[in-house]
């Protein structure tokens, strides 16, 4: 009992001291605002892929980060069909009422979907009515894959999710599989973070949109918490936090204070031997040395990609290459959300 308190001790406090938006198809630049800027301009392209692109009926969306294993790139994403049954699917371009399914690329432009991943948990667990905006890590010759999970509204019959500010509360949740072609296995009925006890915590209402990165030996979990005190003002009052564990399952220790304001869209990548940030909703990139403490880097930035997902080779066995710039987002026609091509340009 000694030596698991002495261990769980020591993890806390090296936690503790590692502590101490528009889709146009247009080419937009932003002039630099800081001094402590690695690059001058920035601007965004976007193109339309096979596969996963618009397709009628349904919905794609919320993708992955990016991986490559074996010359062919692998994306995890949301979809939600239209209808079921018949039966036409509530909040249908949101991923409420999503499972999560993959697909496969050589060149990042055509892409193979390949099926379904992961479906909803059990009965009454957290994620018993819908698994949403996957993410990805490998470590240690095992693909971890991080999602969202929501039950059906507490005390609602019909087994349906309103969406509520007060009780449609959401938790990340792990599988693991030895390829990532699967299959992937929950680690848990359990998810590995959850929303804080604390209501003026700022992460007490929701908990979403995992990004994973290894820094100093440890599983570097960031993600997106919002707060009960503006659960009803919506996703305007998103941070992004930081949750740290010694393995990709936890237990995660978590930073008390969110790292940056306004970052809906959780989207980090390796960069200067820190850690770059770009947040949608403020329109802005940041920058970490220590991969904690944001300063901002470019401001009234123009198309950003929506949910974005980069193509990052270090967090996956073709961890050998340089970080590259391109990814896929999301974009709507009509009331179908889709997937399509960007490209981050730095000068």
């Amino acid at each position: 009992m000694r030596k698991r308190f002495l261990k769980q001790l020591i993890f806390t406090t090296s936690v503790l001291i590692l502590f101490s938006c528009g889709l146009k198809k247009e080419k937009h630049t932003a002039k630099s605002l800081s001094a402590e800027t690695f690059f001058d301009t920035i601007w965004f392209e976007y193109e339309n892929i096979k596969g996963i692109g618009y397709e009628e009926g349904i919905t794609r969306r919320d993708p992955s980060d990016i991986i490559k294993v074996d010359n062919t790139y692998y994306i995890w994403y949301t979809k939600v069909f239209a209808a079921t049954k018949g039966e036409k699917t509530p909040l249908y371009n949101s991923g409420y009422y999503g499972t999560i399914w993959y697909a496969t690329s050589k060149d990042g432009n055509s892409w193979t979907e390949k099926g379904l991943v992961l479906g909803t948990g059990k009965e009454r667990a957290f994620d018993s009515h819908a698994v949403f905006t996957p993410n990805i890590l490998f470590y240690e010759d095992k693909y971890y894959l991080y999602y969202t999970g929501v039950k059906p509204t507490p005390g609602v019959s019909g087994l349906i999710f309103e969406n509520n500010s007060d009780t449609d509360i959401t938790a990340i949740g792990l599988a693991m599989a030895n390829s990532p072609n699967g299959p992937f296995l929950r680690m848990s009925d359990q998810p590995v973070l959850t929303i804080s006890k604390d209501s003026t915590a700022f992460d007490s209402y929701r908990i979403d949109d995992a990004a994973l990165n290894i820094r100093d030996g440890k599983v570097w979990l960031y993600y997106k918490g919002r707060s009960r005190i503006y659960g009803k003002k919506g996703p305007g009052h998103t941070q992004m936090g930081i949750a740290v564990a010694n393995t990709p399952e936890g237990p995660y220790e978590k930073l008390k204070s969110p790292v940056l304001d306004r970052s809906h869209e959780v989207l980090i990548w390796n960069r200067n031997g820190g850690i770059a940030s770009l947040a949608c909703l403020n329109k802005s990139l940041h920058f970490a040395a220590n991969g904690i403490n944001f300063k901002t880097i470019k401001n009234n930035l123009h198309a950003l990609p929506a949910a974005p997902g980069l193509y990052r080779p270090s967090i996956s066995s073709d961890s050998d290459s340089k970080e590259v710039n391109w990814g896929l987002s999301m974009a709507q026609h009509d009331e179908d959300i889709y997937l399509t091509k960007f490209k981050m340009n730095f000068k």
